[in-house]
């Protein structure tokens, strides 16, 4: 339930990542979303738009964290 991987454009894939802090005032939340997306980015040949968030309701200021990870 926390990966989903959908047709996007042509020859694309739209990938969702939502995930779980440790706690809900987690300091490193941010460092872990952009550590997935760095991960991934770097070892996923085929084309996708990767959105990275933190599963609702699980973290204190979930908004700007998943703002912050996905801003490109």
């Amino acid at each position: 339930n926390s990966v989903q991987v959908q047709p996007f454009e042509e020859n694309g894939y739209l990938v969702r990542i939502d995930f779980n802090p440790t706690v809900p005032h987690c300091s490193l939340a941010s460092l872990i979303g952009l550590c997935l997306r760095g991960k991934i980015q770097k070892n996923v040949v085929e084309r996708i738009k990767l959105d990275i968030v933190i599963a609702e309701g699980k973290h204190s200021t979930e908004e700007e964290i998943n703002k912050q990870i996905n801003d490109k």
